[in-house]
């Protein structure tokens, strides 16, 4: 779970330092460089498991593609910068694997990683560059320490079955030693053991991104939080494929695989049940939460379930109506898949860590888009609740300009993204900033500049209906109080006090 980020030098990210909640909705105008955060995390996924240039080359450039890693640099004018940095505060799992399937326990979950990256241009490679490892840091961050860094409204039991361990030592640090950089990866036993060091400049890849259960435990599980930082960018037609008996079952990026990870998730309800729970309708439960979740965006929906064909070998997933008729995927509109996708995604306990998602109101109507934020919102780690197989660590981001989105996500959940100018060394240049509303979790001081102007804000909440007409969480006045999903009464944009005002319809009086 990533709690907190700060990127400098990147893209238009110049002093960017955003806390995140379980759920985060940046608003922005088309152009401004909001998906560059997105970019910023997806790059930090991509520096935990790969080489530095294979990881450059992954992100995207502002034309859809990178062929110069020069162009990940904060750029003003024809002037681009010499080094990025980030440094990101995260929540990592208590437990996992490496790459030899060794059994890793975190001796500490609260972790602090920075990063700097620098350009170094060489000839061999032509105009592509290369990068060099600067700096690299994870530290821990105390449980004594850790209510100050979660400023987030949660339950102190969700937060001490988060948060575990206690150390003083770093696991990874940078020194200098007869003038060269050195990066040391620390053992876990603290002060017993000899680290192992790196010189910086010679380094191919993040010391993190090599990390194991033998060396260093702890930095392998910030390794594998970091790789679950995902970017979703569901794609109807990689929804609408059939799957093999022997597909992955996981849902991809891209969404491909719902097929298969739906039926292993039913199979593998069945598997956790005792033998005297266990019985033919235990798949069909699984089946039975799909349904109800879709229910919601769709009305003529009775049963989702997957047809195994035995002589093709594959899995089909389909949906019958209240009529008794079925539909396979291929036979379902894009907003219908999505939403399908993103259900299957909360009922997966093996699903964590960070999910990003661009513009979710895609191909949903506009009466069904609380349906998709109430879904987005129930994907996300309770944290009323201890963390554990029901409640996993996970938090979902995702960036829109719908007025219809921002007016009614929780009021403590929005970050709007605008260009702002800032002058350094005589130069003058725009970067991306991120605003919020006074008055809740994010505003640290009274005197807070971060502050979202009311003038951007009616950008998008004018004219909306009234906010009467919808509960503080975004739902319908009028729906069935056994179809609330969303957890707890949380206070949404558009009904806030101090924009009711301005949000009347002309002529209009309160």
């Amino acid at each position: 779970m990533l709690t907190r980020l700060k990127v400098s030098g990147f893209k238009n990210l110049v002093d960017v330092d955003v806390r995140f909640g379980p759920f985060t909705c940046i608003a922005g105008a088309n152009g401004v460089g909001k998906s560059n955060l997105f970019d910023a995390i997806r790059f930090l996924s991509a520096l935990a498991d790969r080489p530095l240039i294979d990881a450059a080359l992954s992100v995207r450039d502002e034309g859809g593609r990178t062929g110069d890693v020069r162009s990940l640099f904060h750029r003003f004018g024809t002037t681009h910068a010499d080094t990025m940095s980030f440094e990101a505060e995260m929540i990592v799992p208590l437990e996992g694997v490496d790459d030899l399937g060794q059994q890793a326990d975190a001796s500490i979950t609260f972790l602090r990683y920075t990063l700097a990256l620098a350009y170094r241009r060489e000839d061999s490679l032509g105009s592509l560059g290369s990068l060099e490892l600067v700096q690299e840091d994870l530290v821990q961050i105390n449980l004594g320490d850790a209510k100050d860094n979660l400023p987030f409204p949660h339950k102190p039991t969700w937060r001490k079955s988060a948060i575990r361990g206690r150390r003083n030592a770093p696991f990874i640090s940078t020194e200098t030693e007869g003038g060269n950089r050195v990066i040391k990866l620390h053992q876990d036993g603290g002060s017993s053991g000899r680290p192992r060091l790196l010189l910086a400049a010679n380094l191919p890849r993040t010391v993190l991104s090599v990390a194991n259960a033998a060396e260093s435990p702890t930095a392998l599980l910030a390794r594998r939080e970091m790789q679950s930082w995902q970017l979703l960018q569901l794609e109807p037609s990689a929804m609408r494929q059939p799957d093999e008996f022997n597909a992955p079952v996981r849902l991809g990026t891209d969404g491909s695989h719902l097929a298969a990870t739906l039926y292993h998730m039913a199979r593998l309800h069945e598997q956790r049940l005792t033998d005297t729970q266990a019985s033919n309708d235990t798949a069909a439960q699984v089946y039975g939460q799909v349904a109800n979740r879709l229910a919601e965006l769709i009305e003529d929906v009775r049963t989702v379930w997957i047809d195994r064909d035995e002589r093709r070998e594959l899995l089909t997933l389909q949906v019958t109506g209240l009529d008794g008729t079925s539909h396979p995927a291929r036979a379902l509109s894009d907003g219908t898949l999505r939403f399908l996708a993103l259900t299957v995604l909360e009922l997966d306990p093996e699903a964590k860590g960070v999910i990003c998602l661009e513009e979710p109101e895609n191909g949903i109507h506009p009466e069904r888009i609380p349906a998709m934020l109430r879904l987005l919102q129930d994907i996300v780690t309770d944290v009323e609740e201890p963390v554990g197989l029901d409640n996993p660590l996970r938090q979902v981001i995702i960036n829109t300009h719908s007025p219809a989105v921002v007016g009614q996500v929780p009021d403590d959940s929005l970050l709007v993204a605008e260009l702002k100018e800032l002058t350094r060394s005589g130069e003058r240049f725009k970067r991306l900033a991120f605003s919020y509303l006074p008055d809740t979790w994010r505003q640290q001081e009274a005197d807070d500049q971060r502050i979202v102007s009311r003038g951007k804000l009616l950008a998008y909440l004018n004219p909306l209906a009234s906010a009467d007409e919808t509960f503080a969480s975004g739902e319908p006045a009028d729906q069935p109080a056994e179809a609330k999903h969303t957890r707890g009464t949380r206070r949404s944009v558009a009904s806030r006090p101090d924009l009711q005002q301005l949000l009347l319809p002309f002529g209009e009086e309160a």
